[in-house]
């Protein structure tokens, strides 16, 4: 109750509020995590990990092997955002949550009506013809068989998300370290902090009298740095954090 309460505070306190999210923010609808225990990544299939089998080098020297590996473990079109996705989306509309910043590529929180969100990893979404550059949406690579190809060139079709090996996207972890740099209360929730160059991001929140919670199941590399650390659900927290005037 006293770190609930606190956190209200906080939030009541705070004019420009960042939330900077990972996969335990989607577990409550229905998402695996990658870290956690039964996690993605710790399982193996044969002699290739998630983390080889989601690779930009794997993708095009086994395309037929990524996209079944991909199909089966990585969409989840039936999934809705949850509580958590909803709170977050009220808060941006009440003004207080100027950006949100996410290592997910479910799409939830756009799904939940946030506007101002800077997808880290991507989405799946988009997908592109690495030849055209023609876009499709989730529902067509939902609906084909094997590798998907484009209806207009016949080039293979890429999720529009960051595979290991592929660098960020520069106007989108330039945007999301701006909202960072310029916050007063940073939000860090579901996230192991393990995944770079994403973590280090953290490192343009300048505290002094600013605040940074940390919520999450496990221990965090922020822990030590954070004004407020909660070890709960997600889901449960943020459904708690009442609105002024909603």
């Amino acid at each position: 109750m006293e770190q609930t309460a606190a956190l209200q505070a906080m939030v009541d306190k705070a004019k420009r509020i960042v939330f900077f999210g990972g996969a335990g923010v989607s577990t409550a609808s229905g998402i695996p995590d990658f870290t956690g225990a039964g996690g993605l990544y710790r399982q193996t299939y044969g002699d290739l990990t998630p983390q080889m089998m989601l690779s930009q080098s794997f993708f095009y020297l086994h395309p037929d092997l990524f996209y079944r590996f991909y199909r089966e473990h990585m969409l989840h079109p039936d999934a809705k955002p949850n509580a958590a996705h909803r709170k977050l989306a009220a808060l941006e509309r009440a003004g207080k949550l100027s950006g949100l910043v996410t290592q997910n590529i479910d799409g939830l929180h756009r799904r939940s009506g946030n506007r101002l969100v800077y997808e880290l990893h991507g989405s799946v979404h988009e997908n592109r013809c690495i030849e055209c550059g023609r876009i499709y949406g989730l529902d067509y690579i939902l609906h084909t068989q094997g590798v998907p190809k484009c209806e207009s060139c016949g080039g293979v079709i890429k999720p529009s998300v960051v595979l290991y090996g592929e660098g960020l996207d520069h106007y989108v972890s330039t945007g999301a370290c701006r909202e960072i740099s310029r916050c007063d209360l940073l939000i860090v929730a579901g996230t192991s902090l393990t995944v770079e160059p994403a973590a280090s991001m953290l490192s343009y929140f300048r505290g002094g009298s600013r605040s940074m919670v940390v919520i999450n199941r496990d221990e965090t590399q922020a822990d030590a740095r954070a004004s407020l650390v909660i070890h709960d659900d997600i889901e449960k927290v943020m459904n708690a954090i009442a609105i002024n005037g909603i």
